[in-house]
């Protein structure tokens, strides 16, 4: 599976319900240098974690997540 989807899991993940900081580092931290999803998406700017509450997609998270619908929809694949 490609990084840009599992980046996708991850802002579908968190778009979905609340989550906090601690909720979201056991299901995605990872120690493995090739999979640093949750480390890229907020290099990114993809994800506000400003909040240990709540994590919350910034602007542009919602827009990869837009793109991504998209793009789906355009190959008229279901999701």
């Amino acid at each position: 599976m490609s990084n840009h989807a599992l980046t996708l899991q991850l802002l579908e993940w968190i778009a979905a319900a609340p989550r906090s900081y601690r909720e979201t580092m056991d299901a995605w931290r990872s120690n493995c240098p090739r999979l640093s999803i949750w480390e890229d998406a907020c290099i990114d700017g993809l994800i506000d974690a400003s909040d240990s509450r709540a994590m919350a997609l910034t602007d542009k998270g919602h827009a990869f997540l837009l793109t991504a619908a998209n793009d789906r929809a355009t190959a008229g694949m279901p999701g």
